[in-house]
């Protein structure tokens, strides 16, 4: 389908390039310009894929000429989409996990295993895990601090054995209980942090299945979520730490 695309203007003086357009429907912005050519500055390119051509535009084009307003509407990925971050992220991914249930963790034989009263088989070869496995082998740092009720559901009890599979990936497990939680200010919501720039707040329907995920890529909302990982770092306990308390208690 041909876009209705808007000219904007041009910062060359000449009516030629380098010039911004803006998709009427969308609201996408469209640039063209000089290609960047040289070897040297291409290996310092982030994120470039084989089918995109980076260009050189003037800053000041596209201070005068480019959008001014921002795009209150929130963008939602779908499931898959979201999983894709996971593969795409270099450096950290961090997940606040406020929520009681999780439909997909009910799906799984080793849930099935762990209601058995059974020892739960982790597979250390799943799709998941090679990924994670793989970032944190390289480097990447993975967490996730984990909230849970007084007493805790079966799902948290579940993800309590489950941690010992996440540090075998190489992530930082971390627990916390509800009024604690709720004592130092977290949010009601399950979020995703990717490479400390990018947010994705966690959808679910009804009968608690994933049902997308809104991106986040705003610095001032993202500085937000990055301070409260930092809070619910501080404050939760390393789960084996967590679950020896917690035995104890009972």
């Amino acid at each position: 389908m041909m876009r209705r695309l808007r000219f904007n203007g041009t910062g060359s003086g000449g009516g030629s390039c380098p010039a911004v357009h803006e998709d009427l429907d969308s609201g996408e912005v469209i640039v063209h310009g000089p290609r960047l050519t040289d070897p040297a500055s291409l290996s310092q390119l982030q994120h470039l894929d084989e089918d995109e051509v980076p260009i050189v535009v003037p800053r000041n084009t596209l201070i005068d000429f480019g959008p001014k307003e921002r795009d209150e509407k929130p963008r939602i990925l779908d499931p898959e989409t979201f999983a894709r971050l996971f593969e795409n992220f270099r450096h950290s991914a961090w997940h606040l996990e406020m929520r009681r249930r999780y439909a997909v963790d009910e799906a799984t034989e080793t849930y099935a295993q762990f209601a058995r009263g059974e020892t739960p088989a982790w597979d250390m070869n799943s799709p998941w895990a090679r990924i994670i496995s793989a970032k944190t082998q390289d480097g990447a740092a993975v967490g996730r601090v984990r909230i849970l009720d007084r007493p805790p559901t079966e799902g948290q009890r579940y993800l309590l054995v489950h941690a010992e599979h996440n540090d075998a990936l190489g992530e930082d497990v971390r627990n916390m209980w509800r009024e604690d939680a709720e004592r130092v200010h977290l949010p009601d919501e399950d979020f995703w942090i990717f490479d400390s720039h990018i947010v994705a707040v966690c959808h679910f329907d009804g009968e608690d299945n994933l049902t997308g995920a809104e991106l986040i890529t705003e610095p001032a909302r993202v500085n937000q979520y990055n301070r409260l990982r930092d809070i619910a770092v501080h404050y939760a306990v390393p789960y084996k730490d967590f679950v020896a308390r917690m035995t104890a208690e009972e």
